[in-house]
């Protein structure tokens, strides 16, 4: 089927309706759709790394947001993280078997932004032009 220019392919996007009654896709998606969780697990599909070491792979996220971030996946099973007695103590952050299983996922919707990164920045120009006082950007 194709809808407008682009080609729709393979099955219809599920919701709730489709599984139990609390089926948990919103909670879910809230979590690991987030910007920094993404950019986090993006970094850690790369391999072991420390907090510093995360911080300074991920742009413009504060110390505060990374400490959140990191607890909350941890909190969902996504990453693990390793506390090692040394003084100071050193802390690392890797994937889970749950987190790496994400990774193709991530990968999938980073090759997509990057596919229709133009034609979204074109569409966003015409919608600001025929817009000028949307208040949206």
């Amino acid at each position: 089927m194709t809808v407008g220019r682009a080609v729709v392919t393979g099955e219809p996007v599920g919701s709730c309706a489709d599984y139990e009654e609390d089926c948990g896709i919103r909670e879910v998606l809230d979590r690991i759709g987030d910007k920094w969780s993404v950019l986090v697990i993006v970094e850690l599909a790369q391999g072991v790394r420390r907090f510093r070491a995360l911080q300074r792979a991920v742009p413009g996220i504060s110390q505060r947001m990374l400490t959140l971030t990191v607890r909350r996946l941890e909190r969902d099973g996504v990453i693990s993280r390793t506390v090692h007695a040394t003084i100071p103590p050193q802390v690392e952050y890797e994937l889970t078997a749950t987190g790496h299983s994400l990774t193709h996922l991530v990968k999938a919707l980073a090759d997509w932004s990057a596919e229709h990164h133009q034609v979204i920045a074109d569409a966003r120009r015409r919608w600001d032009t025929a817009n000028p006082d949307s208040g949206i950007r």
